[in-house]
């Protein structure tokens, strides 16, 4: 740590010392943030320089949070959804001294500052969860932290809600985000704060930064909205702060916040972006670009600050950070520590279940009673199925929680054993979620639910996976154990036509990294299903489930529907000679693939049929597990799914067939649809057939 005079605070009383080290404090984050982003030649100083003053006077006087321990469950949440701010996130992780957990090493180095947006460096250009400790969620496309912070919120209430006792108060945390005029131009988080003000959700604040500044230029090009009478409406309390240098008026409104017990807090802070460069505030360039080593040095000489020293952490901040942010949160963590410890003995089955959330494992059992259906050749839908079993695992599995954007009855998600109970504004402590019309804020808020370690899902149809795709490629991202039940997976929607009818949706998600997709081909493949999802522990999954009925296919004659777990399996063989044709499938076209295998079989041609339910699991076994279900001397294939056929030419090779969609459906009921696109047994055959035909005869 380098040396430097400070002469603002000579000849001062002790108060006003104090406040002259605040103000020091304060323009180290500013300097670090200056300098980060000049050596790295790319960043935002805009933000960081203008928000200073709040972040330092949350963190400094209210936060609660253990820099020894930043997973102690019961700490306040600290969300940057202006992400590209990130440079103020890690300068505060920095001086608030924060760890790696189990040990004495900085969770943000000055090191790591120096190498701000370099490549393996702690301190990526927007902030990511399980890279660096200190932050709590991945942001950077705004809205999205917005939308994680309401789930953390519920998330907190919740717990309260259900493990607190009298005189025992294991949760109270409280959630605090930090967002921008273009978080609150963002869709997601106006559906987020809308649903937050439904739920009276008390312990969330968001800290607006109204610095009327996008990329673009003044916000007052496309955004001329009165953003506190938006907020009153959904109803928040709408707080102003007129200046964003006041800490006496940051820390009056943040306490204002915490006197409120009945909605969501929105503090509006105006500020001036790039605050103290001389010469870029008022600009957008402020936003997005280094100073340039001349506005360096005149920012520097503006804070009275050495012109030439760099990445500069005076004498005595360190220290004051310490004694104040994290001498606060060590106490009240060890005062937390003691109640749980009394917690414990008084109820040690209870305090058990927490020690397993905290570690994001599942309770013993956790798979007790799940259904087995017996071979119907009616059968049934794969989303009645998925119903029945939520339900089982979700008793199984107390912190559970989730629910469908306004589509329970049809998504079949809605838990309806004893106790469940719907989460409303006077029972937070609920398991049915109703997310409203909200599918993208319904993702975002499903992440920060499991960011508190809660076991979270979503619902929707298929054909609205769209809305959600961002909160859902970012689950994928922090690689959280979350799952999405998307139900009405095809054209079997029928009458409903092409606008609900999903064709491109399977092969959208399969491109997703990390993500699990799944689509079962009937009742029994769906209890297998939801084993492969609650046995992963670093990654999201998307069921894609039929409305219409499915055979439940007779396992006594055909493969085991445990062979979902290594993602494609062999369902059907022939007997004795090796099959000379393939047929591949997932979810409703399986038993389609099975009649043909029927038909051939009776006519004495070899065949085999494989079900894919997830090509994700099936790409990571061993190769000679995916060499034995689809051996490469058999060319003669035939791939058959009710969506785009983008994706199956990996499997089929050049010469086999696909049999899928390539326009967008059409308005007519099921069964003429299946006949006009070509989902019939006899197409299927036609193809299997030419396959034949055309491989030479070994």
């Amino acid at each position: 740590m380098s040396s430097v005079q400070n002469p603002a605070t000579e000849s001062l009383s002790p108060a006003n010392t104090a406040q002259a080290l605040d103000q020091l404090c304060i323009n180290t984050i500013r300097t670090l943030t200056i300098d980060a982003v000049q050596k790295a030649n790319s960043g935002h100083t805009g933000a960081p320089m203008g928000l200073a003053p709040v972040a330092y006077t949350l963190w400094q006087k209210f936060l609660r949070y253990d820099p020894t321990d930043p997973t102690w469950p019961n700490r306040d949440r600290f969300v940057l959804s202006v992400g590209h701010a990130s440079m103020l996130l890690y300068s505060l992780i920095h001086l608030g001294n924060i760890r790696i957990p189990g040990t004495q090493e900085p969770a943000v180095s000055l090191e790591d500052i120096k190498n701000f947006r370099q490549n393996g460096s702690r301190t990526p250009g927007h902030p990511e969860y399980g890279f660096t400790i200190g932050v709590e969620t991945t942001t950077g496309p705004l809205g999205a932290g917005c939308g994680n912070s309401v789930g953390m919120a519920i998330a907190g209430r919740w717990q309260a809600a259900r493990y607190n006792k009298p005189g025992q108060t294991l949760f109270d945390y409280d959630v605090y985000t930090l967002c921008s005029d273009g978080d609150l131009m963002e869709g997601v988080a106006c559906e987020a704060a809308s649903l937050a003000g439904h739920l009276q959700l008390s312990n969330l604040c968001w800290i607006y930064d109204s610095n009327h500044i996008t990329i673009e230029g003044k916000t007052d090009l496309a955004f001329s909205e009165d953003v506190a009478k938006r907020f009153e409406s959904y109803g928040w309390n709408v707080l102003h702060v007129e200046d964003a240098n006041d800490c006496d008026a940051t820390t009056a409104a943040l306490t204002t916040f915490k006197q409120t017990n009945d909605k969501p807090t929105l503090i509006i802070v105006h500020s001036i972006i790039g605050y103290g460069s001389p010469h870029k505030q008022n600009t957008s360039a402020a936003h997005s670009d280094p100073l340039g080593e001349e506005e360096v040095r005149l920012t520097k000489r503006f804070y009275n600050w050495p012109e030439d020293a760099q990445f500069l952490v005076p004498d005595g901040v360190l220290e004051h950070f310490a004694g104040s942010f994290g001498q606060r949160g060590k106490t009240m963590h060890a005062q937390w520590s003691n109640l749980f410890d009394q917690y414990r003995q008084a109820d040690p089955q209870t305090a058990g279940q927490l020690d397993t959330m905290f570690a994001r494992q599942l309770p013993e059992n956790w798979d007790k009673n799940l259904p087995t259906f017996p071979a119907d050749a009616k059968g049934m839908a794969t989303r009645d199925a998925s119903g029945k079993v939520l339900n089982v695992l979700a008793e199984n599995c107390p912190w559970l929680v989730g629910g469908s954007a306004d589509l329970a009855p049809s998504n079949k998600t809605k838990l309806v054993f004893e106790g469940a109970g719907a989460l409303e504004p006077g029972n937070p402590g609920g398991r049915n979620v109703h997310f409203g019309i909200r599918e993208h804020a319904m993702g975002a808020i499903v992440n920060g639910l499991a960011l508190c370690d809660l076991r979270a899902f979503g619902a929707t149809f298929l054909v609205f996976s769209d809305y959600l795709r961002p909160a859902l490629r970012l689950s994928a991202l922090m690689e959280l154990p979350v799952f999405f039940v998307f139900t009405h997976d095809s054209i079997g929607v029928g009458e409903d036509g092409p606008t609900h009818q999903p064709i491109e949706h399977l092969a959208s998600l399969r491109t997703i990294p990390h993500l699990i997709t799944l689509r079962p081909a009937d009742a029994n493949e769906t209890v297998e299903a939801y084993r492969v999802i609650f046995n992963q522990t670093a990654r999201p999954a998307a069921l894609a489930l039929s409305r219409q009925a499915l055979p439940v296919i007779d396992r006594t004659i055909y493969g085991s529907a445990e062979g979902v777990a290594r993602g494609a399996y062999i369902l059907a063989d022939t007997e004795g000679d090796a099959p000379k044709v393939i047929l591949l499938a997932s979810g409703s076209e399986v038993s389609l693939c099975l009649e043909v295998f029927e038909r051939l079989k009776k006519d004495g041609k070899g065949a085999r049929v494989v079900s894919m339910p997830s090509w994700e699991l099936f790409e990571q076994q061993e190769s000679t597990y995916r060499d034995t279900v689809l051996p490469p001397a058999i060319s003669a294939r035939v791939a058959v799914e009710q969506a785009s056929t983008f994706g199956w030419e990996r499997y089929v090779g050049r010469s086999g067939e696909i049999i899928g969609m390539h326009g967008f459906g059409a308005s007519a009921p099921y069964k003429a649809l299946q006949n006009r696109f070509g989902f019939t047994v006899d197409k299927v055959l036609e193809a299997a057939l030419a396959q034949l035909a055309s491989t030479p005869a070994s």
